[in-house]
């Protein structure tokens, strides 16, 4: 293994804050682990695992990426996921200048110029959890992911990682496994080893090659998948910034709509005004319905 430390730099405004609230709600423990002011996970690239750590620098417009990996081919790899996990190659003032048009979100874009679209370190893990979340809380969504993490997942040990045991299961691996007593309705466990197996042989392409809408129909046409989690697999997975999962129940009771809120097909009409930015309105909604 070696040891390898990487500037990441990106254009302000960026919130750290954002980035750890949103993945400490999420955090599986054994794969990730978090404090205050860093992020840390294990991962396997092409086979090879390792592990990294991702601290913002006070008074620098930049992140440190410390990783320990088995080849240094991986590192241009790692660094790019990386960055789309913290979203460093957005444009946040063109995105804003743009959200800033619509009266509604204008106050929002105004409070929290630099919120950008956190993202999963890997699309497969992303998808997964988009299904196991399914009509679930994040709290327990989390729980599961955690059981699957455990059960299935490879046991990892990486010197100066003490709080880092497992990686996440491969689709192979979740597509063989003995899911039973896991905690999903049986149709849900379905769904999950029948997506992990079209992964694991090919058959089913988790990348935006054809764009993101071709994504988008080629998951709707799995059993279990429908427009509401590959709309936001789109997002969370790949950082797509038009993704616009129209209803998710965040979006339709963010406090910006009064207290009747709005209904999916309103929002969706509304929203086309937001193209090509509108998974970033999303996180403005998002944003707004949590409270901050």
């Amino acid at each position: 293994m070696a040891n390898f430390t990487l500037l990441l730099p990106y254009q302000p405004p960026w919130q750290w804050q954002q980035f750890q609230r949103h993945f400490a709600l999420r955090a599986v423990p054994g794969l990730e682990a978090l404090t205050p002011d860093s992020y840390a996970r294990g991962f396997a690239i092409d086979g090879s695992s390792g592990w990294l750590r991702v601290t913002p620098l006070p008074g620098q417009n930049a992140l440190e990426l410390r990783c320990s990996l088995g080849s240094p081919r991986h590192l241009d790899h790692l660094e790019q996921r990386v960055r789309r996990m913290f979203d460093l190659d957005a444009e946040p003032q063109a995105i804003a200048q743009h959200l800033s048009g619509d009266a509604l979100l204008a106050p929002l874009v105004q409070r929290n110029p630099g919120l950008r679209l956190p993202v999963a370190f890997d699309p497969f893990e992303q998808a997964v959890r988009a299904i196991v979340g399914q009509q679930v809380t994040v709290k327990a969504a989390v729980t599961l992911v955690g059981r699957l993490v455990q059960r299935v997942g490879t046991p990892l040990q990486m010197p100066g990682a003490p709080a880092i045991s497992h990686l996440f299961p491969s689709p192979q691996a979740l597509a063989e496994a003995d899911l039973t007593g896991i905690g999903m309705p049986g149709k849900r466990v379905q769904c999950l080893q029948h997506f992990a197996a079209r992964v694991a042989d090919g058959s089913l392409q988790l990348d935006l090659t054809d764009g993101s809408a071709s994504l988008i129909e080629r998951l709707c046409r799995l059993p279990g998948i429908g427009p509401w989690t590959a709309e936001y697999i789109a997002l969370r997975a790949f950082g797509e910034a038009d993704a616009f999962p129209a209803s998710d129940l965040g979006l339709l009771k963010a406090p910006v709509w009064g207290t009747a809120g709005i209904d999916a097909r309103r929002l969706t009409a509304r929203a086309e005004a937001w193209r090509p930015w509108r998974a970033y309105a999303a996180a403005h909604l998002w944003h707004n319905y949590a409270g901050d």
